[in-house]
């Protein structure tokens, strides 16, 4: 029989006896809420620059809320505030 309590005073348990024996698997990341909104509007990178919807209705309004693609800002001449900038 193995003690589970270690010199400590804690117990110490492998990862597989922590997940149940099934390796732990990482998350897929989660999407940006840019990226949400171009998929509401089924939007591939490649039409992007070409949305007026994406840049009037959402870019415009969020670029200092959210993260919106540098490129995408700068093609588009969208400026942030400075506390946003990374050259601030």
């Amino acid at each position: 029989m193995r003690r589970m309590i270690g010199a400590c005073g804690g117990t110490h348990a492998s990862a597989a006896t922590r997940t149940g024996g099934v390796p732990s698997r990482s998350l897929p990341p989660l999407a940006t809420e840019f990226e949400l909104r171009a998929r509401q509007l089924h939007l591939t990178p490649d039409m992007y620059a070409a949305s007026h919807g994406l840049r009037l209705w959402w870019c415009e309004r969020n670029r200092n809320r959210v993260y919106v693609p540098e490129w995408l800002l700068e093609e588009w001449g969208i400026a942030v505030d400075g506390i946003f900038d990374r050259t601030a």
